[in-house]
């Protein structure tokens, strides 16, 4: 399914010279079902980049997703112009009031300063906390991951002895959760950032959890235990050649930096580079939009982030369990009283189990949507009998 933007936005030509589904205004509009509702609070100074490199991951879902670009009232934008801005972003004051089914917040190019030194941390502080009670789930990327666990979980940031710059190996701490099903044992993800949030400051407190790490460049990503808020601290939206770019304008900034990890092959920034981190970090984006915003926002849009939402999830937690319960009873008394049924492949003789990986771990604790949900647990009573 596509992705919902506006016709003459630059990133609508660039995505569709790449054959990937956009949906034009008009043709979403005859279509009789609800998309989700998405704002995208883009702090990058490329803005047009970074709008290209995010749209092209939510466009590859089988979604409708209505996208509303938002910028920062207290900061002038330099490396766009006035008239882009104007025609496609909104401000906050325009938006407060509505309501989302996600939000994700970009990195920016200010980690060195402290959080409060932001000319705009007092209008990005009025906006998260906005999410609270206006967005189902929020997905936070390098710098606004860091912001965003500093400001709802007081997580601070450190500065690293050098940039970390390249694309790294990572592994997966909670293998069982939804965003990262799919997921190989290990996968790349680039990282740009001079500062770090640690993994022992996350693992202390009692509503967070770590997903996924690297040995060399440290955590990647991390949630709320309630899977309201994720932080991504890489950049696994960024194309082939962003991190290129990157070292070639530090180059040129006459910085002492270091060639970026992992990345040219050789090590030679000669030879071109290769991506190896597209695929999962397509999975990232499309798990977080169906499990955790899809499959468990509410239909009226205007509920969302609000107690009511809340409300409405614990009633249909209850009516499930319910349902289970009711599923296992019929279940127990089909067993006691009907006699087992002998087929002709009763004789053959049986293959020892192989464990299946891709069966529901024992200890998953469904932080997201758990699509096992709507398996039935007892056969329908007319199924039709294939040995006869």
């Amino acid at each position: 399914m596509p992705i919902r933007i506006p016709d003459a936005l630059p990133a609508t030509d660039q995505l569709l010279s790449e054959n990937i589904f956009v949906m034009t205004e008009y043709r979403a509009m005859h279509q009789d079902i609800r998309p989700l509702r998405v704002v995208l609070l883009n702090l990058m100074p490329t803005k047009i980049a970074t709008e290209t490199q995010i749209l092209r991951k939510l466009s590859n879902t089988p979604l409708q997703i209505e996208i509303t670009l938002l910028r920062m009232a207290s900061h002038d934008a330099k490396n766009v112009s006035e008239q882009h801005l104007e025609t496609f972003y909104r401000t906050f004051d325009l938006l407060e009031s509505q309501h989302f089914d996600g939000m994700i917040i970009t990195g920016a190019p200010v980690e060195l300063l402290e959080f409060e030194e932001v000319d705009y941390w007092p209008e990005l502080s009025e906006i998260m906390e906005w999410s609270r009670t206006h967005v189902h789930s929020t997905l936070h990327i390098c710098w606004g991951a860091q912001a965003g666990i500093y400001y709802h979980y007081g997580i601070c940031k450190h500065e690293l002895p050098a940039k970390v710059s390249g694309v790294f190996e990572h592994r997966q701490i909670k293998p069982t959760s939804p965003l990262l099903r799919g997921f190989d044992d290990l996968f790349w993800a680039p990282h740009s950032r001079y500062t770090e949030v640690r993994a022992e400051d996350i693992e202390r407190h009692p509503h967070l959890e770590l997903l996924a790490v690297s040995d060399e460049a440290g955590v990647y990503i991390a949630k709320s235990t309630n899977s309201r808020h994720f932080f991504v601290f890489g950049h696994p939206e960024y194309d082939r050649a962003t991190l290129n770019s990157e070292y070639e304008r530090d180059v040129a900034r006459g910085l002492d930096i270091a060639i970026p990890a992992h990345y040219y092959p050789d090590d030679n920034p000669a030879n071109a580079p290769k991506a190896n981190w597209r695929a999962h970090a397509q999975l990232l984006y499309t798990n977080w939009l169906n499990y955790y915003v899809y499959q468990t926002t509410p239909y009226e849009v205007e509920r969302a982030g609000t107690d009511e939402e809340e409300t409405l999830a614990e009633d249909a937690a209850h009516r499930e369990n319910a349902a289970k319960a009711a599923a296992k009873r019929a279940q127990g008394k089909a067993t006691a009283t009907r006699p087992a049924k002998s087929t002709p492949a009763d004789h053959l003789k049986r293959k020892p189990a192989i464990a299946d990986e891709f069966a529901r771990a024992a200890n998953e604790d469904d932080d997201g949507y758990d699509p096992y949900s709507d398996r039935r647990e007892v056969s329908p009573l007319f199924e039709p009998d294939p040995w006869k």
